[in-house]
């Protein structure tokens, strides 16, 4: 089969970047495919992190690919098509939907393509987590004359049905990310952080957004014994302002360990290998990608039950899912997964996880959905 992916690579980088990259090796075993990517994903005045593109230090591995389509600019779109449409694919992959500035661009290419060959996207969000009045009319347009969806998790599908009822659509688990090296002993991996490798050490992890509830955490963290440590990792996207305010005004500051800098793929295993809990104290979600760099890690996650999280977490027995956001709540689970030796358990269930959630059984189901349309 002849698969074009239209969607952001290399250069790119971050979580979507890497997912494209690791699904087109492993598509590209059995199938000639080709890699459409963006000439400006964003304008810079959108775009709240410092870069958008893989920097000179970082080890993100090249990807090849065709650079055509900037979303700003609607002449490339036509383009775009035209140029995906030449090259005579069997099926155009649009990798991936995740908020609604991307409707005009990709929902044009993808309506363009309907007579050529099948569409499916693979949908990450069909609400965004930051919500503007016009998501819906969007995505509505974006939605229109495509084949089939690929979701990640229930909630996003039941968001899709929302907005397009009797949608065609395959819901199949986000894989794990294995690209960032083995897992160190956490002695090495806490002293390359500047952790402490004898006290218990919780991870929040990405990039730093409302949503995801750092400031629920730190609350938390506060109440927390002198056994405890901090890790946060990531880069803010908007004002840390107030994240730094309760970091300066904790009672157990001096047990935070903070880098507000993109975390670069050849840095990723030493947050994982030093941390005893990754903890995902979110607002709202769908699914995360940061769960699947912790299964490789054989992490357990204590996370709040929004969105899919539960039933990608929870139900398999992956960590533990608290139902109030509240900082209470959160330091109670803390407390009750090492006091309650949990991680025993949920370790057992993370190596039997692993095999269900290969790239190549996504690809496999991935693959199966678009022959049956």
């Amino acid at each position: 089969m002849r698969i074009a992916i239209l969607s952001c690579f290399y250069p790119y980088r971050g979580g979507i970047a890497q997912f494209n990259s690791s699904l087109l090796e492993e598509l590209s075993k059995e199938h000639t495919v080709k890699a459409f990517n963006f000439k400006r994903q964003y304008p810079d005045i959108l775009f709240p992190g410092k870069t958008q593109y893989v920097t000179e230090d970082d080890v993100a591995v090249p990807v090849e690919s065709e650079a055509l389509l900037d979303t700003a600019n609607p002449f490339s779109y036509i383009s775009t098509a035209k140029r995906i449409r030449a090259w005579k694919p069997d099926l155009l992959l649009i990798m991936r939907y995740w908020m609604s500035w991307f409707a005009p661009s990709l929902g044009y290419v993808a309506h363009s393509m309907e007579k050529d060959c099948k569409v499916i996207s693979i949908l990450d969000n069909v609400v965004p987590h930051e919500q503007h009045f016009f998501d819906t009319p969007f995505t509505k347009y974006f939605l229109r004359r495509q084949n089939g969806y690929v979701v990640l998790c229930n909630a996003v599908k039941e968001d899709l049905l929302r907005i397009k009822p009797g949608a065609l659509c395959k819901e199949i688990p986000h894989p794990i990310y294995a690209q960032f090296g083995e897992k160190l002993s956490k002695e090495s991996a806490c002293n390359l952080i500047g952790a402490n490798p004898n006290l218990k050490t919780l991870l929040f992890f990405g990039l730093i957004r409302e949503y995801k509830g750092l400031d629920i955490l730190l609350r938390a963290f506060n109440t927390l014994g002198s056994n405890y440590q901090l890790v946060i990792a990531g880069e803010p996207y908007g004002s840390f302002d107030k994240y730094a305010k309760l970091i300066e005004e904790s009672p157990n500051r001096e047990r935070i360990i903070l880098n507000t800098n993109y975390i670069k793929d050849s840095e990723v295993n030493r947050y994982f290998s030093a941390a005893d809990l990754c903890v995902l104290p979110y607002r709202s979600a769908t699914q995360s990608g940061i769960s699947n760099i912790s299964f490789f890690y054989n992490l357990p996650l204590l996370t709040t039950n929004v969105g899919g999280l539960k039933e990608m977490i929870a139900d398999k027995g992956l960590g533990v899912v608290v139902n109030e956001i509240e900082p209470e709540a959160i330091a109670s689970a803390i407390e009750n997964y090492f006091g309650n030796n949990l991680h025993t358990s949920i370790y057992a269930n993370i190596e039997r996880e692993k095999e269900r959630l290969s790239w190549k059984n996504f690809a496999k189901e991935l693959i199966g959905f678009c022959n049956s349309l």
